[in-house]
C-alpha cells in the first residue's frame, strides 16, 4: 500500500516542502505521496486524527497550527516539549508522537551563520511564535547568556520567555516591547540578530530602519523566498554577515525524513529540488511559512 505524508498549514500552497520531500522518497524508492492540506484552526484536530490511519508514515505540521497541535498527539519528544511547539509527526501505531525538527534546522543555520568564529553569547531575536521558540530554545542549548525578545504583541515575546523560565534559568532571557528606540539599543549590544517573523516573506517591508543596524552582526533571517529580504540587504549595506533561511528549512526537512523513513536523507537532491522550484518562480517555504506564525498566528 502506498504511504502518504501530509503538510497540514493553513495556508500551504506556496509550500516548497512537497516537491522536495517527493524527490526523496522517488529517489530511494519510497513509496510514498507528500501532500498539501490547506486546514484551518476549526480543522486542525480532525486533521491529526486522520493521519492515525495505517497509511499514513506521517506529517508535517505548519503555519499557525504548531503550538495547537501539541494537545493533540500522545507523545512529545524532548525538543517538542522543551519548546512547546510540533513541526513533525510520526505514528507508533495508532499513537502519535510530536517532534520539533526546526530545532535541528536551526543550529545547522547558526553554525553556517558564525562560520569559524567563535560563538556569541547574545542575540536578539524579532517574533515569538513557533519560528521563536526554536530559535530561542537553541540559544539557550547553545550557550548563550543574553537573549533578548521582541514582539509585535509584547504579551506574546512574555508568555515565550515564561515558557522557558526553567530551562533559561542559567541566563538572561527577556520580552521587550516593539520600539525602533528600544531594538536600537539592544542591537548595538548583542552579536546575532535573528528574524523569525514573516517580515519581508511579501513585499519590500522591513522589520526598522536600516539605520539602526550597526556594522558586524551576524544576521539570519528564517525567510528565504526571497532569498535576499530587505532586512538582509539593509544589513550588508551595514557590514553584517547574514544567511536566509534555506539551509534552515533544508535540514529540518531532512530530520523529518530520517524520522518517517529510517533512512537518511538525500541532502544534495533535496537541496538541488528547493533551488529548483524556487527558480521557477514557486514562492514561499516552510521555514518562512514558520516565520510567519510570529505574525499570522503570534502577532
Amino acid at each position: 500500500m502506498s504511504k502518504r505524508v501530509v503538510l497540514i498549514g493553513h495556508p500551504v500552497a506556496h509550500s516548497l516542502s512537497g516537491a522536495m520531500h517527493q524527490a526523496a522518497f522517488d529517489s530511494l524508492g519510497i513509496d510514498a505521496k507528500y501532500e498539501l492540506w490547506d486546514r484551518t484552526p476549526q480543522q486542525l484536530a480532525d486533521a491529526i486524527a486522520e493521519i492515525r490511519g495505517d497509511e499514513f508514515l506521517g506529517a508535517n505540521v505548519t503555519i499557525p497550527h504548531k503550538e495547537k497541535t501539541v494537545p493533540l498527539v500522545d507523545r512529545l519528544t524532548e525538543e517538542a516539549h522543551a519548546t512547546g511547539a510540533v513541526n513533525t509527526i510520526t505514528r507508533e501505531g495508532k499513537r502519535l508522537v510530536g517532534h520539533n525538527t526546526d530545532v535541528a534546522g536551526f543550529r545547522v543555520a547558526l553554525d553556517r551563520l558564525v562560520g569559524r568564529q567563535k560563538m556569541p553569547r547574545t542575540a536578539v531575536v524579532l517574533g515569538a511564535g513557533g519560528g521563536g521558540r526554536a530559535v530561542v530554545y537553541g540559544l539557550i542549548a547553545e550557550g548563550f547568556q543574553r537573549v533578548v525578545v521582541f514582539n509585535r504583541h509584547l504579551h506574546r515575546a512574555e508568555a515565550l520567555v515564561r515558557h522557558f523560565g526553567r530551562s533559561a534559568a542559567h541566563m538572561e532571557l527577556r520580552a521587550m516591547p516593539w520600539h525602533e528606540s528600544i531594538i536600537e539599543a539592544e542591537l548595538a549590544k548583542t552579536k546575532v540578530l535573528i528574524n523569525a517573523t514573516s517580515i519581508g516573506l511579501s513585499g519590500d517591508e522591513r522589520p526598522f530602519p536600516a539605520e539602526l543596524l550597526p556594522p558586524d552582526l551576524l544576521v539570519l533571517d528564517l525567510v528565504y523566498n526571497p532569498p535576499t529580504t530587505r532586512l538582509l540587504r539593509d544589513a550588508e549595506a551595514a557590514g553584517d554577515t547574514t544567511l536566509n533561511g534555506e539551509l534552515m528549512l533544508l535540514h529540518q526537512g531532512a530530520a523529518a525524513f530520517t524520522l518517517w523513513t529510517g533512512k537518511p536523507a538525500p541532502l544534495e537532491l533535496m537541496q538541488s529540488k528547493l533551488e529548483e522550484s524556487r527558480a521557477v518562480g514557486l514562492e514561499g517555504s516552510d521555514a518562512a511559512a514558520e516565520a510567519a506564525a510570529g505574525a499570522s498566528a503570534a502577532e
